[in-house]
């Protein structure tokens, strides 16, 4: 035997063994790539230079696309890359609830724990164990979703899915529900094949169709700027007065291009139980709930949540317009109450959801205050109603 034949064996039986462990420790899906810039790079750039990455602009920073181009800016001598996806999938809502307006809509990912909290430490064990595996002389990198990398890119050389019409990493027997993480190491393995029998989107259009802000100009392109996503959770200033109508009762994030994706009818229930919506409010909150949330009981009904990340103001801000479009007469006081709230985002979106409402003592209470209201953008909304 050969030392390059007996170096080749010793590194197919690490990777099975890397994999295998990855398994173990809980992860769905796992795969490997070689350290290399993502396939479709000069499509990203090119989505950045159109904007469509809206406010994000740590996707453009020049220390960020650096490492996109050559991940050794982020860790020297890296070689492999280590993709895992973990399901997500808590199950749908009955539909009396996802057809009740009075109720805000959050996206499944967010029903339980947040997955930065399950995934890292399990990224962080596995990068452990390679270390022990070969005595201490790889170094690795974890990232869930939080590093200068194009993780769908790599899922699908990674033999995860494939890239759908919507931008989604689509596994064939999974859908779409799934996180990915990424264990960057110095650590040579052997990636794996790209198949030609991976399956595709085909001539089905239903996520760009039912996207209601036609966030999706053409297919496997996303104007970010338009994703309720986005808008919900991303942005963090004023969300578009055209945009507002369109984004329904959702609070944060959306589900719909995933929803009516014909390869998410395969997904399966989550086996993390952290995952799971504890009751109906966690996944789908009574408005009047949430326009009554101070600071304090933000924190507590949202410990331990990826919705604490966006923190009070955008969460408020977001059941604002919901509430705009619910259009009932019950959220015309708790609006009212948020025209005096500390956050000027809060009290210029509760003045355009009262307007919305186009209830007198809304339309009033909007006039009253708009002599005492400082803030210029804030005066701007109440202005479009008051004249």
């Amino acid at each position: 035997m050969t030392a390059d034949h007996s170096a080749s064996k010793k590194t197919r039986q690490l990777t099975t063994t890397v994999k295998n462990k990855a398994l173990d420790l809980g992860f769905n899906l796992v795969g490997i790539v070689l350290a290399e810039p993502s396939m479709r790079l000069n499509a990203y750039l090119a989505w950045i230079d159109r904007e469509m990455h809206g406010t994000m602009g740590y996707l453009a920073r020049p220390d960020r696309l650096a490492r996109r181009r050559d991940l050794n800016v982020i860790l020297p001598g890296v070689q492999s890359i280590v993709v895992v996806g973990l399901n997500y999938f808590a199950g749908r809502l009955p539909p009396e609830v996802t057809a009740d307006p009075s109720r805000g809509r959050i996206s499944n990912y967010a029903w339980g724990v947040d997955y930065h909290d399950v995934m890292t430490p399990r990224l962080y064990e596995l990068a452990e164990w390679l270390a022990d595996e070969t005595g201490g002389a790889v170094q690795s990198k974890v990232y869930v979703d939080t590093g200068a990398i194009l993780e769908r890119d790599l899922g699908v050389s990674a033999e995860l899915g494939f890239t759908g019409k919507n931008t989604m990493l689509i596994n064939p027997r999974r859908g779409s529900f799934f996180f990915l993480g990424e264990l960057l190491t110095t650590a040579a393995l052997t990636p794996d094949q790209q198949r030609r029998t991976m399956p595709n989107c085909g001539s089905c259009a239903r996520c760009i169709a039912a996207c209601p802000t036609n966030a999706f100009p053409q297919p496997y392109v996303l104007d970010a700027r338009r994703c309720i996503s986005y808008l919900t959770i991303e942005l963090k200033g004023w969300i578009p007065r055209d945009l507002r109508p369109l984004l329904g009762n959702w609070v944060y994030g959306c589900d719909i291009c995933q929803d009516v994706c014909p390869f998410n009818r395969f997904a399966a229930p989550t086996s993390e139980s952290g995952f799971a919506a504890a009751d109906v409010a966690s996944a789908a909150p009574p408005l009047l709930e949430l326009l009554a949330l101070d600071e304090a009981a933000f924190e507590r009904r949202f410990a331990g949540s990826p919705i604490r990340r966006i923190k009070r103001q955008r969460l408020v801000r977001n059941a604002c317009v919901a509430a705009g479009n619910w259009g009932a007469g019950a959220a015309v006081v708790p609006l009212t109450k948020l025209l005096d709230d500390h956050e000027l985002l809060v009290r210029g979106h509760a003045a355009w959801a009262l307007g919305r409402i186009g209830r007198q003592d809304g339309l009033a209470a909007i006039a009253q205050r708009f002599s005492a209201e400082t803030d210029p953008d804030v005066r701007y909304e109440m202005k479009q109603i008051v004249g």
